[in-house]
């Protein structure tokens, strides 16, 4: 079995950060989500993947994971050069799965579910199509399933008035038979290709679809809010302390971190859980719990928690905590210690400043 996960969407719901990195790239807990989606590929015992990609993000994705193989996969990328639904995204990879069974993963999930058990039901039943599906309060933001038994009898995309409560949370496995789903639907009200029309087309010709419902936590991380608590529930398991930075004696460490190589953190309050990547500065600051902080990031005279900042980002003379934040790569916040007190903004498209 292969598998395939979707990147090729331009992550506009995560404006600016996505202008400049695809939105599966961009680091939760200190690691690219995507890497997250691999992990969870692997455990399953599939090794060779299909990166859908644009002719946009794909650079960004190849300096990141390269062929695969220091992630111990076979990569493949293929573009998908005018995005048109997950279902004209299937059908540009028709090549590379040559006919075989494969896993289909949307890039910007996260899922807590092992998918053995989901690989091997889908071969031990000989099924055509089987989909994870998990309860949602609301589920007219989601396709949506209706199942009797095992067996899904209808899906619908973003229904005004659902039918059920089981959403597709964007984990499935199809043999070739998609295919002729594919090639029988028609452009939906949005102009896309549906996975799911394609899916409706397998069930009403009595091929084999069934349903696996998990109730683990899972997050699409399409928004800003998203990355937050994606953010948190991994830190949230990080168990041990590792401290292979340089550690200042009057520094005071609560709680389960990480920091990495090249960390320096003088006359500070660090509270876990906390992530720091390599070579960061932090002086004279507090961090507090579910903050995520990248690599040659410096922060100083600052207070920072539940928040993510990015490689190379700057903090610093802040007369006010930053909470439930994202900072972007080589952003500089700081405040202007003379007068007359102002704010002073250059400011990208689609951003959002709060001020207190």
């Amino acid at each position: 079995m292969k598998a395939i996960i979707l990147c090729a969407g331009k992550g506009t719901r995560l404006r600016p950060l996505t202008f400049t990195s695809a939105k599966q790239l961009i680091p939760v807990a200190n690691k690219p989500v995507i890497l997250y989606s691999i992990e969870k590929i692997k455990e399953a015992g599939i090794n060779e993947i299909g990166m859908i990609v644009n002719t946009e993000n794909i650079q960004a994705f190849q300096e990141t994971l390269g062929d695969g193989s220091d992630f111990g996969i076979k990569l493949s990328y293929i573009i998908q050069a005018d995005p048109k639904g997950l279902a004209h995204a299937v059908s540009t990879a028709k090549d590379f799965l040559d006919g075989e069974p494969f896993l289909m993963y949307l890039g910007d999930n996260l899922i807590q579910e092992n998918l053995v058990t989901f690989v091997k039901d889908f071969e031990r039943e000989k099924l055509n199509a089987s989909i994870l599906l998990t309860p949602v309060d609301d589920p007219s933001r989601f396709g949506v399933a209706v199942v009797n038994g095992n067996t899904i009898s209808k899906v619908v995309e973003k229904p005004q008035n659902p039918p059920s409560n089981l959403a597709i949370i964007g984990v499935y496995i199809f043999d070739s038979s998609i295919f002729d789903g594919i090639t029988n639907i028609k452009p939906s009200w949005r102009g896309e290709y549906e996975i799911t029309d394609a899916i409706q087309y397998l069930i009403e010709h009595n091929y084999k679809v069934q349903g696996h419902i998990i109730y683990g936590w899972w997050k699409d991380t399409g928004r800003p809010e998203d990355l937050l608590e994606a953010n948190r529930r991994i830190l949230e398991n990080v168990k041990h302390s590792k401290k292979m930075g340089i550690i200042n004696g009057s520094t005071k460490i609560e709680g389960h971190i990480l920091i990495e190589e090249g960390v320096e953190i003088v006359n500070s309050v660090i509270r876990g859980p906390v992530s720091i990547d390599r070579n960061s500065t932090i002086i004279n600051s507090y961090i507090g719990p579910y903050t995520s902080i990248g690599k040659n990031v410096i922060i100083e005279n600052a207070e920072v928690e539940n928040s993510i900042l990015l490689e190379n980002a700057v903090v610093r003379n802040l007369g006010v905590r930053i909470d439930a934040s994202i900072i972007g790569k080589n952003a500089n916040v700081s405040s202007i210690d003379k007068k007359p007190k102002v704010h002073n903004f250059i400011i990208g498209d689609y951003s959002s400043i709060k001020l207190g």
